[in-house]
């Protein structure tokens, strides 16, 4: 990076310290925004100003919301008797497109690793199994990743609610082994949902 002014320089470490984002893709985006019109950096700025001073988690299923609730806890028009659990915004994001599930969602925002020193109280499993005990949820529908962390985290969550009253499923395992659920295309999402069995 020797040669670039220190604005520049500073922008490319703030740009390269995004996920997926190595030094020369950073170096890129930040020649591509020093050369864009004043307006759209300025516009780029400006959503993400917005973005960290208007968003938030929603109070009862922790996905992304606006206001106190999110437009998903908010819809009378969903059951909220089932409840599916998935790891990351970005999960649930998946499985709305595939169109194929109507209920709630809990979001946990991230899978045990310890590794990584992520235990069970890091995520929040406390908070759904108060979902379910207090609102009367019938179904859970168990939607972490099928790798070794997500499994993992499946199989705490149905021993928690093993001795409650609700019906724990997974989802189908029609997602590849050590997939990611934001990047299945929606018709394997959808068979996924539709075949979802007991645990």
């Amino acid at each position: 990076m020797t040669g670039y002014a220190a604005p520049i320089r500073r922008l490319i470490d703030e740009l390269s310290r995004l996920p997926g984002i190595g030094e020369k893709t950073a170096t890129r985006l930040a020649v591509h925004i020093l050369r864009a019109p004043d307006e759209e950096a300025l516009h780029l700025a400006e959503s993400i100003r917005e973005v960290k001073a208007k968003i938030r988690f929603c109070s009862r299923c922790f996905n992304l919301a606006e206001k106190d609730l999110c437009g998903i806890c908010m819809d009378d028009g969903r059951d909220h008797d089932v409840i599916c659990v998935v790891e990351d915004p970005d999960a649930l994001v998946a499985i709305e497109e595939s169109g194929s599930f109507r209920g709630a969602y809990h979001v946990l925002h991230g899978v045990l690793s310890p590794a990584d020193g992520i235990g069970p109280e890091k995520l929040r499993i406390g908070e759904l199994l108060k979902r379910v005990d207090e609102r009367g949820v019938r179904e859970v529908v168990l939607a972490t990743n099928p790798n070794v962390q997500g499994e993992s985290t499946a199989l705490l969550i149905m021993k928690l609610l093993g001795r409650r009253p609700v019906n724990v499923t997974r989802i189908a395992m029609g997602i590849p082994v050590g997939g990611d659920l934001k990047y299945v295309d929606k018709m394997t999402m959808a068979k996924a949902m539709e075949f979802r069995r007991s645990t």
